[in-house]
């Protein structure tokens, strides 16, 4: 067989091989953790922390539950009004702040409370907090038009700045970098402590912030977005059927018609990587003597070189496993009847 033929063989071959490896690498990537649908049943919330525990909030009863990874429960809490969970990131002090009760509360491993904020005795009306770390917290004040930086170990205010921002359907507030993100369930809005807006973008469903290192991301319901700096958001893990999804820094979490599923961010990325595999010495070299060939002659289209080409590029655009070696090898008959 001539050398031209071989490698469209191998080239479609090649194409079939990494539609196989797609699939499989997109299966093994997805694991179903065995928690108990009952326990996610009704759930409004998920997060994960690094350690891979689990904490499920629930608006019906206003609790919230932490669970291994194997679906043990470690502590739960039960309030009388609604509380916003901010993040697990740091699962020695969790913070959780109430607009109802305008305080904030920090808990421990196990659920237990270990700092409590009254924001009623001091402020107007806190719409939103953030904690910064574990003596600063981030205060929208709605009642002053105000965002305050406040140590709240020593009961003082360390700075005011004016921001007259709507406060409308806010879900959430991040102070970093000198830069002020607001969250709302629709959009993202980036500001200067000067109240200069530096950026907007459209976002559904919008419900909390995240920050790893410099990066900032967006949890929605069934998304996690990234920004880019002053540029765009961009959607990195997405599931138009997940009820929840959340992230820590291996893997992508979601529930799914009352299950919970993983999403091993390693094996995505050997995925991506099993994609581009390196070509064989042969391989490249009949390539760049084809090249070379192209170049000094290109295959007209009515002629049987350029019919064959033209068969070999429709195959290879549809991208389909159902191109068989065989239905090549029947077409390139074909085209050799005809003048080859």
């Amino acid at each position: 067989m001539p050398e031209f033929y071989r490698n469209v063989i191998y080239k479609n071959l090649r194409i079939l091989h990494l539609i196989l490896l797609l699939v499989f690498c997109s299966l093994s990537a997805q694991k179903a953790i065995p928690l108990d649908t009952l326990k996610l049943k009704e759930a409004k919330d998920m997060l994960a922390d690094d350690y891979g525990s689990l904490y499920i909030y629930k608006n019906k009863d206003f609790s919230f539950t932490k669970y291994d990874s194997l679906g043990k429960q470690i502590g739960k809490m039960m309030f009388t009004v609604p509380f916003k969970v901010q993040g697990v990131q740091n699962p020695l002090s969790v913070p959780l702040f109430s607009e109802n009760a305008q305080e904030l509360k920090y808990v421990d491993q196990n659920m237990n409370e270990i700092q409590r904020v009254d924001f009623k005795q001091k402020f107007g009306f806190i719409k939103m907090a953030y904690a910064e770390d574990l003596q600063q917290l981030w205060l929208l004040d709605e009642s002053t038009k105000r965002l305050i930086q406040y140590n709240f170990r020593n009961e003082t205010t360390i700075n005011s700045y004016p921001f007259d921002a709507s406060f409308d359907d806010l879900t959430d507030l991040l102070v970093y970098e000198n830069k002020i993100y607001i969250l709302t369930r629709k959009q993202i809005r980036v500001y200067t402590f000067k109240f200069e807006k530096i950026f907007e973008a459209a976002i559904e469903n919008g419900k909390r912030f995240r920050r790893e290192n410099e990066t900032i991301l967006v949890i929605t319901n069934n998304s996690v977005l990234k920004y880019v700096p002053e540029k765009e958001m961009v959607k990195i893990f997405g599931d138009p059927e997940a009820q929840i999804v959340d992230k820590n820094t291996l893997s992508y979490f979601e529930i799914k018609a009352n299950k919970l599923y993983l999403y091993d961010l390693e094996k995505n990325e050997e995925a991506k990587l099993q994609t581009e595999p390196d070509q064989p010495d042969l391989k490249q070299k009949v390539t760049e003597q084809d090249v070379e060939q192209s170049a000094e002659k290109p295959a007209q289209p009515d002629s049987p070189e350029g019919k064959l080409e033209k068969k070999t590029q429709e195959i290879e655009d549809e991208n389909s496993a159902e191109s068989s070696l065989q239905k090549l090898i029947e077409d390139s008959s074909e085209i050799q009847s005809v003048g080859v």
